[in-house]
């Protein structure tokens, strides 16, 4: 009889054990709301995911004139794929001499860049003898990206790592200032906040996707000031592919060579002349011409692009964003001034040679 008892009561004991190891698993749910549930959920998924990007410089000292490396800057970044390679804002990681990512696991390991896009603010990084267990962010769509919709930042402002912050969608469509000067559009306007460092994390909605790259603050203070700007996924998967192939960007062109924009301000030109039309290419095929010089030596003005597809050129950042905008294969019509004459011509893009 006193087996017996002991028996039930063991039985009874385990199973209140189990009982009690599942249910503390799952407290921090039993507490939370809903909201709160799906937030720190994301979290505990995406960030092993989320790395800390160290760039540093080299620098001669004015009194020894020795070399030596200083810190530079440090951002974040996020594993793209389990072969090790990260993606980062190029801002991050320009002018380095070398590049640290250390990952969630405090392991530090030397960085290679493949690729560059300056006009995207968009990099992407290769790790050295990466550890087998790597996560991976899923993309999402941010063309379905509503204002209001929540969404998640993940990095490592003022060097804290591996800090979450939450929010809304702000704003779609913004337009902000790359590094080279080139406009980015289609901007994500979010007020998580994102402060220095955040620069090259990911911005994640409800699902855990991620929707965009953290980038800039607008802040009169240099903190966040409640208006922050992602690059949208969508831009982030038609360049990184290109990034890795080609370590660059490939947009179409038409074989022509464009007077600078401090050129052009400087002589008050409406509309982008051409320097140099390259032979047996689309622009040459269609008749337009470039400057040349007169019997005097004196420059004389080629045809000047002012519209392209009916759309005002005044300067290369709108030129490349109408041709971007296009692929290879495409027909676009070119409006230029030739002297007093308007003309136009039909122009067939092709790939970058």
């Amino acid at each position: 009889m006193y087996r017996r008892v002991l028996g039930i009561w063991l039985v009874a004991w385990l199973t209140w054990a189990a009982l009690a190891a599942q249910a503390s698993e799952l407290d921090y749910l039993s507490f939370a709301t809903e909201d709160e549930a799906n937030t720190t959920e994301i979290f505990r998924k995406a960030s092993p995911a989320v790395v800390y990007v160290t760039n540093t410089a080299l620098r001669r000292s004015l009194f020894s004139l020795d070399v030596r490396e200083i810190p530079r800057g440090s951002g974040t970044g996020f594993v793209w794929d389990k072969q090790g390679l990260i993606v980062t804002n190029f801002h991050v990681i320009a002018g380095a001499h070398r590049l640290t990512v250390t990952l969630p696991d405090r392991s530090d390991h030397a960085a290679t860049v493949i690729g560059v896009a300056p006009e995207k603010d968009l990099a992407v990084l290769r790790i050295e003898s990466p550890p087998d267990d790597l996560i991976e962010l899923p993309l999402g769509d941010s063309s379905e990206l509503t204002v209001g919709r929540k969404v998640l930042a993940i990095g490592n402002p003022f060097g804290l790592d591996t800090t979450l912050t939450t929010g809304i969608v702000s704003a779609l469509g913004r337009e902000i200032r790359a590094p080279g000067n080139r406009k980015i559009r289609g901007v994500i306007q979010t007020d998580a906040a994102i402060n220095p460092g955040n620069s090259g994390g990911p911005l994640l909605n409800s699902l855990g996707q991620l929707i965009g790259v953290n980038t800039a603050i607008y802040s009169p203070s240099g903190a966040s000031a409640g208006i922050g700007f992602a690059i949208p996924v969508n831009t982030v998967k038609d360049v990184v592919p290109q990034l890795i192939a080609y370590g660059k960007v490939l947009r179409p062109m038409i074989g022509v060579e464009l007077a600078s924009d401090s050129w052009v301000r400087r002589y008050r030109i409406e509309g982008l002349p051409l320097v140099h039309v390259f032979p047996g290419l689309p622009a040459a095929e269609a008749g337009m011409v470039g400057a040349w010089r007169n019997g005097r030596g004196d420059i004389v003005l080629g045809d000047i692009i002012t519209a392209i597809d009916d759309k005002p050129i005044r300067s290369h950042d709108d030129y490349f964003s109408a041709i971007e905008a296009r692929k290879p294969g495409d027909k676009i019509t070119i409006e230029t001034r030739l002297g007093d004459t308007t003309k136009r011509y039909r122009v067939r893009l092709i790939e970058s040679q």
